[in-house]
């Protein structure tokens, strides 16, 4: 009997999963719709062996180390494996012991290559120098190289002389052989390949194209830029240029916390943090910027690059590449260094099977729920030990005789720590916007004096909602470390039993920077507990938010424990199904006006008073397939262009046939751009100069008031 009903349960809990949905880019219609992924993920480097394409990027303080995802199209993702379960150094910053810590630190900008039939992932451990993991299966087991030497933030080329190249260095550029056997540097070989004053920065990825090397890099003065230098020699000379910038997908920069590092120890409570309104206007290194690029199956290119995503962290996007006069420009023809936000799918999600062909289902990288029951799907961990989803990440080395998955449930032991940031065992995942909310059960009956539990975002500065035990008393804390604010509520007030559960939840809006707690004693009714957050980006951990279980005893002595069940995110924004308005009749409102676009009598596409419902401010799409549409004013017209660039009207006719053909460009919330097919540019009103609509925007600016960027009424 209780085996069938573990049986139910899970088949119960299956079904709810399943039924919940996850953001993915794949839009089902051959298109996609950038950030690749939705939540974190730094520094990404891509590699294809074959038809598959591996992912790599940086994990900093957390374990698992180093995550690889793995894809068959560029578009759906599947996180298959780390390098290491742990760090394997004795130093107890690794392990959070001692107050030291490597926050902002550990493992980080990862290079990962295949050759010789095995793959590699080079990256760097602050003080601990160039390290390097090798593995014939990309699913591991990896074996760790200790390379040391100052080379970080490092790409590499195996050469077809069979000699290996690390590229390194900001601004001046420097490269180093390697030795084979992945000992080290070979002495006395490192020499500048780029000179200072060449305007190129850090973050290299290095590739032989053609017989002709290729070198991508990131600058961030005055601002983020993805640059481009070539030589017909490894060693140059090279020459430079720049082949994105300004691209944000109208996005601005986040809010960046504002501390004194010198004076700041991680942990510490107080008010001396600063979360600064953000310049909705400046680009920053919003834009797209450091990654790699790859080739398909069918010979086209993409630049898999990151963006500083707000309080998400740094995220990953897809951008064609366009070759002009020898040099890999991001984006299409007419319209190069941008990138579109919506387009189709590289011409490689169809696979044969049987004589079929058969499309690769959309898919969300990570399973973000868990009830902590065996997962036999989880990484690195051999069958007969416990197990965790590979979505988790221990903030830190965990001590793993202070934890265990037992009766489907989570146990965390309380170890002595003054707050949240010194916490051991934390158990942390990404959270994943644009807006989620992370519920989980906690039950209070193992905690001792002392003991604090609960819900927490690791961040700086970091916030929690839990349970705090004094003496025989169970408290329930909310509590903001920007602001050294608690609120306490006693749940005796509440008429909760002590031995009873508690649903703990983070509501997130991240794509506004913004979260707040609440709490539940049924799992129905939630209250909301302290205030409406802040959330920002912060370079002190050089991760976002971060969903956080953790349990602590914060007067210093050995504690009980607390478990966890039934962790669940929602993501009411994740089904994009209807946010392109097909079969509907609606109005256009320009974002920088606030006006509604009319089509004139005189043939010409302008704006009008807000409160114009007149028959010429009313539209509808016709659908072309694939995210293609024709715009249709309710008059009969079609929406076309007549001229080029600035001076290219957009104009109204009554032949279908010359109708422009737009990509929709879904911004969410019915916001959105259209982007001709035909010019791969935008069209868009000045705000300013009182000019009729033109079809020769660029893209949207960070603030998306340029006038390129519209939201539909129905």
């Amino acid at each position: 009997m209780k085996q069938l009903l573990i049986l139910l349960f899970t088949l119960h809990f299956s079904l709810l999963t399943a039924s919940a949905q996850s953001w993915t880019a794949d839009n089902g219609n051959g298109t996609y719709t950038n950030p690749l992924f939705y939540d974190e993920f730094s520094d990404p480097d891509i590699l294809r062996v074959g038809d598959d394409y591996y992912l790599a990027g940086t994990t900093m303080h957390a374990v698992p180390g180093l995550v690889i995802l793995h894809s068959k199209d560029l578009v759906n993702w599947e996180n298959i494996s780390y390098c290491f379960d742990r760090f394997d150094f004795d130093d107890d910053a690794f392990s959070l012991k001692n107050h030291k810590e490597i926050y902002g630190q550990g493992i980080w900008a990862p290079a990962i290559r295949y050759a010789n039939g095995q793959f590699y992932l080079f990256s760097n451990i602050n003080g601990k120098g160039l390290q390097c993991y090798t593995a014939k299966d990309i699913r591991g087991p990896w074996k760790h190289h200790n390379m040391q030497g100052r080379i970080y933030d490092l790409s590499v080329l195996f050469d077809d002389d069979g000699k290996i190249y690390a590229i390194h260095g900001y601004g001046e550029v420097k490269c180093t052989e390697l030795k084979p056997d992945m000992s080290g540097p070979i002495e006395e070989t490192e020499r500048t390949i780029i000179p200072e004053g060449n305007a190129v920065g850090e973050g290299h990825h290095i590739y032989k194209i053609g017989g002709m090397y290729y070198l991508i890099s990131t600058d961030y003065m005055p601002n983020g830029r993805t640059l481009c230098s070539r030589s017909k020699s490894i060693w140059g000379p090279y020459e430079t240029i720049t082949i994105t910038a300004d691209e944000t997908f109208g996005y601005h920069a986040a809010s960046l916390t504002q501390v004194p590092r010198s004076k700041y120890r991680i942990g510490e409570d107080g008010t001396k943090f600063g979360i600064p309104e953000a310049d909705r206007d400046a680009t920053a290194c919003t834009n797209i910027h450091q990654g790699g690029i790859v080739e398909d199956q069918n010979g086209q290119w993409w630049a898999l690059l990151m963006m500083d995503f707000h309080s998400i962290g740094r995220t990953v996007t897809l951008a064609p590449i366009t070759w002009k006069d020898g040099w890999p420009m991001l984006g299409l023809e007419g319209n190069l260094g941008r990138a579109p936000r919506t387009w189709f799918k590289p011409n490689i999600s169809r696979k044969e099977e049987g004589g079929r062909r058969k499309e690769i289902t959309p898919r969300a990288p990570y399973d973000r729920c868990d009830n902590f029951e065996y997962s036999p799907s989880s990484v690195l961990l051999p069958p007969s030990s416990k197990k965790l989803k590979p979505i988790w990440q221990w903030n830190h080395n965990p001590d793993d005789s202070k934890w265990a998955l037992k009766n489907g449930r989570l146990r965390l032991q309380s170890m002595p720590a003054e707050q949240l940031m010194w916490a051991r065992n934390t158990l942390t995942q990404r959270v994943i916007g644009p807006t989620s909310i992370a519920t989980v059960e906690l039950y209070t009956n193992g905690m001792k004096d002392g003991d604090v539990a609960g819900l927490g975002n690791i961040n700086v500065p970091c916030s929690w909602i839990g349970i705090v035990k004094d003496g025989k008393s169970l408290m329930l804390r909310c509590f903001e470390q920007a602001t050294n604010d608690t609120t306490d509520i006693s749940l005796s007030a509440l008429h909760s039993p002590l031995s009873s559960k508690i649903y703990l939840r983070m509501v997130g809006d991240f794509d506004h920077d913004r979260a707040h707690y609440e709490y539940s004693l049924d799992g129905t009714t939630y209250q909301q507990m302290g205030r409406e957050m802040p959330l920002s980006y912060q370079l002190i951990t050089f991760q976002g938010s971060r969903h956080a279980l953790f349990a602590f005893n914060y007067k210093g002595q050995k504690g009980g424990y607390a478990e966890f069940d039934n962790f669940t995110v929602e993501e009411p924004q994740a089904d994009r199904s209807g946010n392109i308005p097909y079969g509907k009749t609606f109005r256009i409102i320009n974002l920088a006006t606030e006006k509604p676009a009319i089509a004139l009598p005189h043939g010409l596409l302008y704006d009008t008073e807000a409160d114009n419902r007149t028959p010429q401010t009313r539209f509808r799409i016709i659908d072309k397939g694939q995210g293609q549409v024709i715009l249709q004013c309710e008059d009969g017209r079609y929406v076309f262009c007549a001229g080029y660039g600035i001076a290219g009207d957009v104009r109204l006719t009554a032949d279908e046939s010359k109708a422009e053909v737009f990509m929709w460009q879904d911004y969410l919330n019915h916001e959105f751009m259209l982007m001709s097919m035909r010019t791969h540019r935008y069209i868009g009103k000045s705000p300013t100069t009182g000019s009729p609509y033109s079809m020769d925007f660029p893209g949207s600016d960070p603030a998306r008031r340029n006038g390129a960027v519209f939201r539909w009424e129905e």
